[in-house]
């Protein structure tokens, strides 16, 4: 547990010191503040996968690599699984958290639903960096419709 909390710790005060450092409410310094935490998660992703046991990387379709993400990276990040997981059969994967912790804790008002994204470029970079490592290039994005709730929709990009 207290892991969990000081992960949660380190991820608020990395957005809170971007922000702090670029406060420009342009959409030119929120897509700087956003595209650095992206890459921080990015580069975390691609240490994770680095470091999976060689016998769970035998994946045999796109799927399974996914539900993988679901299962066991999520629970190794945040201590749960994903709630669910969609796809179109076509490239498109929808990962939906009805709980997700990151935004757990600003889930008590509406008034934080703006503030939602910065707090998900961290993730959607873990997951494309987790991907990647996974050999399987894609763009990840993450979307909030009532707080805490939030959706990663996984665009796997063919060669």
């Amino acid at each position: 547990m207290a892991d969990a909390a000081l992960f949660e710790f380190l991820h608020t005060e990395m957005v809170a010191e971007l922000w702090a450092h670029d406060p420009d409410p342009s959409p030119g310094g929120q897509k700087t503040s956003l595209s650095v935490l992206k890459g921080m998660g990015f580069r975390v992703g691609q240490a994770l996968g680095e470091r999976l046991p060689r016998e769970t990387l035998a994946f045999r379709e796109e799927l399974d690599i996914l539900k993988f993400l679901c299962k066991d990276l999520w629970v190794a990040v945040f201590q749960k699984q994903m709630d669910s997981l969609r796809t179109n059969h076509q490239g498109t994967y929808v990962l939906q958290d009805n709980s997700f912790p990151l935004l757990v804790r600003m889930a008590s008002g509406l008034q934080y639903l703006e503030e939602a994204p910065k707090f998900l470029a961290f993730t959607c970079g873990l997951l494309r960096g987790t991907l990647s490592t996974l050999g399987i290039k894609s763009l990840v994005t993450a979307s909030v419709a009532a707080l805490p709730a939030c959706k990663f929709q996984v665009v796997i990009q063919k060669a």
